[in-house]
């Protein structure tokens, strides 16, 4: 059919500069499409966290989950395009799809859908959760179906003796995957830091997945825009199908065969010679040949992979203030494309150049290796920043124990004794740490005895005041049992003064306040914040500001002796509930550049490799095992993160820096025994042989019918013997 024919369905189609106009559609799909993907999984790991309020150790469970099923869903695309709809129609198809799934992310995140109390935080989790695994289905369908589809319909746009042109088009479309990458991962966190909302304002995850989503409808509108001028080359079979088929029939015909009565065969494929010929039976070896080396390769990727969950959540814990600039913790997965496009050409003009200068036989496949070890290290720098973080963490209460501090509100120094414990402060003053308890105990003011009851695994501020002439009370208030999230900062205010207040902080409401009392934490972002301190009577008010850094918790006390005017300010006090982050976030670009250079030796290399080792008409079959090798390393971080309950994150970055060593050292042995092939000399030995091989099949085929049958019959005779 002329449909089927390649050079039939290539019209020559207009040009500019020798290049077809159709390509330009392409490349601006394939930006806004990578621009949609990577902005949302930028912020994703996050939106797990702080929306859904799920852990750790869940969210980056469901978020290697779904990375999986982007790089599995590839080979279903390839085989839908190939075999059934063709490319055009499957990006199209599976565009929508995407789309779709982008949009619902976006709806899933506004919590005002379900905040009926309004009071900013969803009423019904359920129907987000819901929601947010449909959209994340329907995406991983999208754009691991579009995957292996796109480059090559844009290639498929180029006639036979434009090589030249096909060769700058994949620069320039790798180029716009990596812009989309870094511009994504910049922007949708800025998004996501904003606050929203129709009744209360809250981080607006809804607008940094809506974006990406707007840009994937541009994506589906641009390549649509374009349709009349493509070179649309129908379904011609999927040759990962006719590869699975043979070595199908292969090990059936084998299984077949098993009796020892058979004459072995040099490879086990060669049993699927009496249906396939044998050029593909020898291209099906070759590949055969580089999945094998494939099968310690999803441990490189389990690493990598890790960039966008647990590096995203360490960087959480630290203080992303670079002076004029403040980096979010979701934006430090920037530094890896960054990287990439600048490590990509030292490496390959400058690294590799020297090794070849120095007459070191650095093959592909040391090469890989080497980039394994790199990706070990940078787990090991990972782990050792944590062990710095830790050591700044505060330490929070558990069981039985419970943590108390002390706010001397008295206008005087006042020395007591708590417990065990004997304290001095001075007026409107804390103790500098937290005391632990392991009951209820007596607070000695002098002469008078005050029982204090701590409910168990709690942290609590007791305040001292002046009750009287010469006497003193106690108020219990709990604290804070976590680092405030998202690198906020939680203020609270304790109002020492004779008349209600009211405190606002930029456009948030702390209420009213009475004497002797304290506001409710708020969550302030890193920066400079004002506080508006009203009097309700309405006779004065007082603006204070602090600089505040990334998740620290203060209580900020108005003195009994606080009074309006210029000054006012200056007698308010602070005391520091948890310190703020103090690890700088700088110290984790040591551990990007290790990943980044493991995956430039890696990832770059091995494909490099697996297409000169694999037959012409099979890159697509290695492809695909390729994608298929980072879906099974996603797939051990979610194994590994919900089978191990380590308690020190350190030790699990260790852990998996150990399994990727052995693996490396594995994958080494087996490359040591790899030989390196030629596969278009192969494949030409096979072309000419190709007339007298199938003239002697022809007479094989005779001669194996008439001895079958002989040798049937003297079967026959035997078993009557």
């Amino acid at each position: 059919m002329a449909g089927y024919n390649e050079k039939q369905t290539r019209p020559k189609s207009a040009t500019v500069c020798g290049y077809p106009i159709s390509i330009f559609f392409i490349v601006v799909n394939e930006f806004c499409e990578r621009f949609s993907y990577y902005g949302m999984r930028a912020v994703l790991v996050l939106y797990f966290k702080y929306f859904l309020n799920w852990d750790d150790d869940f969210a980056t469970t469901i978020y290697h989950t779904f990375v999986a099923l982007c790089y599995l869903t590839p080979i279903l695309g390839a085989i839908v395009a190939d075999s059934w709809l063709g490319k055009f129609k499957t990006i199209i198809y599976l565009s929508i799809v995407y789309a779709a799934g982008q949009v619902i992310m976006a709806v899933s995140a506004i919590h005002d859908i379900t905040d009926a109390n309004r009071d900013g935080v969803p009423d019904n989790m359920t129907f987000h959760v819901a929601l947010s695994m449909v959209g994340l289905l329907l995406i991983a369908l999208g754009t691991g179906g579009i995957k292996p589809c796109v480059a090559a319909f844009g290639g498929d746009q180029f006639q036979d003796h434009q090589e030249k042109q096909r060769g700058t088009f994949f620069s320039i479309f790798y180029l716009s995957i990596n812009a989309g990458s870094l511009l994504s991962t910049v922007i949708t966190p800025i998004l996501r830091a904003q606050e929203c909302g129709i009744y209360t304002k809250q981080k607006c995850y809804s607008l940094a997945f809506g974006v990406p989503a707007a840009l994937m409808v541009v994506a589906l509108i641009v390549f649509i825009i374009g349709s009349g001028m493509y070179n649309k080359t129908a379904p011609q079979g999927n040759i990962m199908v006719k590869f699975c088929r043979c070595v199908g029939y292969a090990i059936k015909n084998r299984f077949r065969h098993r009796s020892s009565r058979f004459p072995k065969r040099a490879h086990w494929m060669d049993w699927a010679e009496e249906k396939y010929d044998k050029l593909l039976i020898a291209q099906v070896k070759m590949v055969l040949k580089v999945l094998f080396l494939y099968i310690p390769l999803p441990m490189f990727w389990a690493l990598f992979d890790q960039q966008g969950s647990r590096w995203t959540l360490q960087a959480t814990t630290m203080n992303g203030d670079f002076g004029a600039l403040t980096i979010y913790p979701d934006q430090m997965q920037t530094v890896n494309p960054i990287l990439i496009l600048i490590l990509v050409p030292i490496v390959d003009s400058v690294i590799y150049p020297l090794i070849a200068k120095c007459k070191l036989n650095f093959t592909p496949l040391k090469r890989m290796t080497v980039g394994m070890l790199f990706a070990a290290l940078a787990f090991v720098a990972a782990g050792l920043i944590q062990l710095q973080i830790d050591q700044t963490l505060p330490k929070f209460p558990s069981g039985r124990v419970s943590q108390a501090k002390f706010i001397n509100m008295l206008n005087r120094s006042l020395s007591f004794k708590a417990g065990p414990y004997e304290l001095t402060l001075d007026p409107l003053k804390a103790n500098d740490e937290y005391l632990s308890f392991d009951d209820s105990f007596v607070l000695n003011l002098g002469m008078v005895e005050h029982p204090i009851s701590l409910q168990d695994g709690t942290r609590n501020t007791i305040v001292i005041i002046q009750e009287g002439p010469g006497r003193a009370e106690t108020l219990q208030f709990k604290d804070l049992m976590s680092k405030p999230e998202q690198g906020a900062n939680s203020i609270r205010f304790l109002n020492g003064f004779g008349s209600e207040l009211n405190i606002t902080i930029g456009n948030k409401d702390c209420g009213t306040v009475v004497s002797n009392n304290m506001t409710e934490y708020v969550d302030v972002s890193q920066g400079t914040a004002h506080f508006l301190i009203k009097n309700t009577n309405g006779d004065g008010n007082c603006t204070y500001s602090q600089t505040l850094g990334f998740g620290s918790s203060y209580t900020l006390i108005i003195p009994p002796t606080f009074t309006w005017g210029e000054n006012c300010a200056k007698s308010i006090s602070e005391v520091m509930d948890i310190a703020p982050n103090s690890v700088h976030m700088a110290w984790q670009i040591p551990q990007y550049f290790l990943m980044t250079i493991g995956e430039v030796v890696f990832s770059v290399t091995g494909l490099e490799f697996s297409y000169s080792q694999a037959p012409s008409n099979m890159k697509a079959v290695l492809q695909a095992g390729w994608l298929l090798t980072v879906a099974v390393g996603n797939i051990i971080v979610l194994i590994i993160a919900e089978a191990l309950t380590l308690d020190e994150q350190w030790a699990e970055y260790i852990l998996f820096a150990s399994l990727l060593v052995v693996v490396c050292v594995i994958f080494s042995i087996m490359a040591y025994f790899y030989t390196y092939i030629d596969p278009v000399k192969i494949e030409a030995q096979f072309a000419e042989k190709e007339p007298t091989d199938k003239k002697r099949m022809r007479d094989d085929d005779y001669y194996e019918n008439n001895s079958d049958s002989s040798s049937d019959e003297d079967e026959i005779k035997q078993s009557k013997m």
